[in-house]
């Protein structure tokens, strides 16, 4: 290697993390490397230093890639890169040998200062091939035993890692009831099997009977969404079992280094070691109500249309204040053929449901009282002041910064867990088969990638859920921008509307509507309206015709 002129050297050092075996910090490395060089009389002609990258490929290590353009260009006039061992260089198998052969296009050589090997020479190549391949192995096995080591966790009943599930807690890593949350989760139970409410409906009893969930490190929402009390439904380990690969983490195809998550059809359920919150029989009659209703939605557009009843359960009985719903009454000729349909408004407590009865027996005209919500609404809209009103409200939009935040925080977790299971790996890599206590760092280290694989799939499953939970949101509820839109041309745009889309309007601007006990003189059923949104001033409301609704007018004035 000695010559009369000193050969021009770059030397690259990198570590994965702060934390490294000692021998392999970043200054340890380059003065080994400068020490080499002068030892050789090698000119180092520039260094290149990537901290806190993985070496699992080259497209993260800006320095790499630097230096690998640099020698290209032919600048410095170079022969050799010197590293301190080959797993510095990189353990990806593919980029090594790739990034080999291109400098040695060029015609440089690679140096591992530590591990003795000479690119230039044959034996070197021979080497370098089979420890990247060794390297990259090492590396799959590494994380087929960790997951092989979960499997077998689950088999025996244990907790596979992750936050604890809400209604529950970790004790040296074993599953214990929470009984302050635990509560909750029998009236989920309890209501979606014994009564005829959805998840949309516990969340609403919830809401209203106080019963809030407990702020908590996965999730820190003071409510029950829709979207979360499926979860729990579907959650098997509140029946006192453990499910295993309900998710699967796959590469993506066409990538060597890019993982995902992959919801799984089949997956293993076994008896857990933890005491179950709900009877295995309350859970799969649970199990039994949500596949009826995912495979009545997966239907739902091919059965025949059924009418839409515009105020069903919004207008309200005048005596016990329950939902009124839609009835029919078949109008029939003289020969008892069938001509008309009739629909009718009337309470749902008359026929003594669900153990409630209400004396209110009277039915009401659907097709007027529906006419008579839509004029006042017309009515309102129409007024000079309104469209100015709608023009100062027109840019709100539903609030999502608490949930926004709660998807960054799990994102940034997500991706501090995964560079630090990269950064173990990198650790491993460079242990030193030779050194006497290589097993025990082995160990070690291979308990805390066990720990990070754990991490990542609880940061996954938070992610997973608050984006859900963002999903149901944004669908769920449109935008008051919307509303005020639709508003402000209310004439041409609600006469356009289908039947459904009518209905969908009125919920999400009627709270509730009353009527009278009796049918007033003047024909009208209609008392009071509630809107959900503060639109109606006193001042649009003057002017509208006394005459069909003067208590509606009263009412609305005091209520907004």
């Amino acid at each position: 290697m000695i010559s009369d002129k000193p050969i021009r050297v770059y030397i690259y050092t990198r570590v994965s993390t702060v934390i490294q075996v000692e021998g392999y910090s970043l200054e340890a490395q380059k003065t080994r490397l400068l020490k080499f060089a002068e030892a050789n009389d090698f000119e180092v002609v520039r260094e290149y230093e990537d901290a806190g990258r993985s070496g699992r490929s080259i497209e993260n290590r800006p320095q790499f890639q630097q230096m690998i353009s640099d020698m290209a260009s032919g600048k410095d006039n170079i022969s050799y890169i010197l590293v301190f061992k080959l797993s510095r260089f990189g353990r990806n198998a593919a980029d090594v040998l790739n990034t080999l052969q291109i400098m040695q296009d060029y015609g440089v050589n690679l140096i591992c200062v530590e591990d003795g090997i000479d690119s230039s020479k044959d034996s070197g190549k021979l080497v370098i091939s089979v420890l990247s391949a060794v390297a990259e192995i090492e590396k799959e096995n590494i994380r087929v035993q960790t997951m092989e080591g979960r499997m077998q966790k689950a088999k025996d009943g244990k907790w596979n890692g992750g936050f604890a599930p809400y209604g529950y807690k970790l004790n040296k890593g074993m599953l214990e009831i929470e009984e302050k949350e635990a509560a909750a989760i029998r009236i989920i139970f309890n209501k979606y099997v014994h009564t005829d409410l959805g998840v949309s409906g516990i969340a609403k009893y919830l809401e209203t009977q106080g019963i809030e969930k407990i702020p908590r490190q996965n999730g820190k929402s003071r409510f029950f969404s829709a979207a979360f009390i499926r979860t729990i439904i579907r959650n098997e380990v509140y029946c006192g079992k453990i499910a295993y690969n309900r998710r699967k983490i796959e590469k993506v195809k066409g990538t060597r280094n890019d993982y995902h998550q992959v919801r799984q059809k089949e997956y293993s359920v076994h008896p857990g070691l933890h005491q179950a919150i709900v009877s295995e029989e309350l859970w799969n009659a649970a199990q039994k109500k949500a596949d009826m209703q995912a495979k009545k939605y997966e239907h739902i557009n091919k059965k025949k249309e059924v009418k839409v009843h515009l105020l069903s359960n919004i207008v309200k009985c005048p005596v016990c204040g329950a939902g009124m719903y839609s009835n029919v009454s078949i109008k029939k000729k003289a020969d008892g053929t069938p001509y008309k349909n009739i629909y009718y408004y009337a309470c749902k407590h008359r026929d003594k449901t669900r153990g409630d009865t209400c004396d209110f027996r009277k039915q009401v005209n659907e097709e007027k009282l529906d006419a008579a919500v839509i004029e006042t609404i017309r009515e309102l809209v129409s007024k000079p002041k309104f469209a100015e009103l709608m023009q100062q409200k027109i840019f709100v939009q539903v609030d999502t910064t608490e949930i926004d935040a709660e998807i960054a925080y799990y994102r940034k977790q997500l991706t501090h867990n995964t560079g630090l299971k990269d950064r173990l790996l990198d650790e491993i890599d460079t242990l030193n088969w030779d050194d006497q206590h290589y097993k025990l760092r082995k160990d070690d280290l291979e308990k805390r990638l066990t720990k990070a694989y754990d991490n990542i799939k609880k940061s996954e499953e938070e992610l997973f859920r608050v984006q859900n939970r963002k999903v149901t949101i944004e669908k769920e509820k449109i935008t008051l921008n919307n509303i005020y839109s639709i508003l402000i041309n209310f004439e041409k745009l609600f006469e356009t509307f289908s039947d459904s889309e009518r209905r969908q309007f009125i919920e999400l601007l009627i709270a509730e509507i009353q009527i009278y006990p009796d049918k007033q003189d003047n024909g009208q059923w209609l008392k009071s309206i509630t809107f959900k949104l503060p639109i109606f001033s006193e001042e649009l409301l003057e002017g509208l015709d006394k005459n069909r609704h003067v208590e509606t007018c009263v009412l609305l004035s005091k209520l907004l």
